[in-house]
C-alpha cells in the first residue's frame, strides 16, 4: 500500500504508491464521487502507467461520466497489451460503443466477448445488449480494423468531439476532413462536418451535402437532425418541419443520440418537444457534454423557468471553462 523509508528520530514519512491512490479511487467511486474517484486513479496510472487494473477502473468511471471514447481508449490499450488476460475489456468496449450509437462497432465487440469468455461474468449482459442493438444499415459490413485502427479513430472522435462540443468549428472541420480521408467507412464524421460547415457559413453546401447522404441512406438519424436544424435556421418551415415530424416518433436507446434530439429541437426553437427529452436523460452520463447544459438551460429559460435555467447554467460553468467564458445563450 505505501513505502516508507527511516530517517532520524522516529519519524517515518508516508510516501503513497498507486495502490494506496486506487483504493481511495474505489472508496470514493463506492460512494458515486465520480470526480474525486477519476483524479485519485488518474493519481494512480502516474504511478504506475501500464498497470491493467487501474486502466480498466478508470474507463468505468469515464463510462459513468460518460466519457465514452475515453474510456474506450483505455481500454483498447488494455488489450494491445495485455490480450486474453483481459477479456472483460471486449464488453465494457461494447457496452461504451452502444452508448456512441455506433453500433456496428459494439456488436462486433460483443460477439467477441461472447465467443472468447465462454463462462464470463458479463455474458447475460452482453447477450442483452445484442438483444438491444438494431443493426444500422448506413455502416458497412468490412470493419475489421486493427487494435491500432481503432485506437486512431478514437482520439480523432474525441478530438472532434472537444471541437464541436466547443463550437469551434474551423478546428473541428480539419479533424473531421482528416478523419473522412482515413476512416470513410465512418458515417458519423460526415454528419459532424456537414454540422461544423453550415456554422461557418457554408449553408448551401452543407444542405446539398447531407441531403444527398440522406438519399443514399433513407434511415440515417444524423442526416433528419442535421436537416431539421439546417432548415429551420434557414427558416424554410416546411422542409424543417418534415424532418421534425419524423423525429418526433424517434427515441433512441442511446444517451448521445437522446441529447442530439434534445439540442435538436431546442435549436430550432421547439423548445415544447425538446424538454420532455432533456427529462429523459441522465445526467451523470453526459458530463462531458457542454451542450446539455447549453441547449438544456435554453429550453427551460424559454419556456420560462428562468431560475432553473440560470442554476443549470451555474453548474455548467462549473464544469467547463468554455461555458464559464460564455454569456448564457438568452442573453
Amino acid at each position: 500500500m505505501s513505502k516508507s523509508h527511516s530517517i532520524e528520530g522516529n519519524i517515518i514519512p508516508f510516501i503513497p504508491e498507486g495502490d494506496f491512490y486506487f483504493s481511495k479511487g474505489i472508496e470514493a467511486y463506492q460512494k458515486q464521487k465520480f470526480d474525486l474517484s477519476l483524479k485519485w486513479f488518474q493519481k494512480a496510472m502516474e504511478e504506475k502507467p501500464d498497470n491493467p487494473l487501474y486502466q480498466c477502473q478508470t474507463s468505468i468511471v469515464y463510462t459513468e461520466i460518460g466519457s465514452y471514447h475515453l474510456a474506450n481508449q483505455l481500454l483498447t490499450r488494455v488489450l494491445a497489451k495485455q490480450g486474453e488476460e483481459y477479456i472483460d475489456c471486449y464488453y465494457l468496449i461494447a457496452n461504451n460503443y452502444a452508448h456512441l450509437g455506433l453500433l456496428q462497432d459494439a456488436i462486433k465487440y460483443a460477439e467477441l466477448y461472447l465467443e472468447k469468455a465462454t463462462d464470463g461474468e458479463f455474458r447475460e449482459e452482453a447477450a442483452t445488449l445484442l438483444e438491444m442493438l438494431d443493426f444500422d444499415d448506413e455502416e458497412e459490413d468490412d470493419n475489421d480494423w486493427t487494435l491500432d485502427e481503432e485506437d486512431d479513430l478514437l482520439m480523432y472522435q474525441e478530438t472532434a468531439f472537444y471541437h464541436l462540443e466547443r463550437e469551434e468549428w474551423e478546428e473541428a472541420i480539419a479533424v473531421l476532413e482528416e478523419m473522412i480521408a482515413l476512416f470513410p467507412e465512418f458515417s458519423q464524421a460526415r454528419h459532424e462536418y456537414h454540422y461544423a460547415l453550415f456554422f461557418i457559413g457554408e449553408r448551401k453546401e452543407a444542405i446539398e451535402m447531407e441531403e444527398k447522404y440522406l438519399q443514399d441512406h433513407p434511415d440515417a438519424l444524423f442526416s433528419l437532425m442535421n436537416l431539421a436544424i439546417f432548415y429551420g435556421l434557414e427558416q424554410n418551415n416546411e422542409k424543417s418541419n418534415y424532418y421534425t415530424n419524423m423525429l418526433e416518433n424517434i427515441y433512441p436507446i442511446h444517451e448521445q443520440q437522446k441529447l442530439r434530439i434534445a439540442v435538436t429541437f431546442t435549436q430550432i426553437g421547439l423548445y415544447d418537444k425538446a424538454l420532455p427529452r432533456f427529462k429523459m436523460l441522465h445526467k451523470s452520463k453526459l458530463k462531458g457534454h457542454p451542450s446539455y447544459y447549453r441547449w438544456y438551460s435554453t429550453c427551460q429559460y424559454y419556456l420560462g423557468m428562468k431560475e432553473e435555467a440560470e442554476q443549470l447554467w451555474r453548474e455548467g460553468c462549473k464544469h467547463f471553462q468554455i461555458l464559464a467564458e460564455q454569456a448564457p445563450p438568452w442573453k
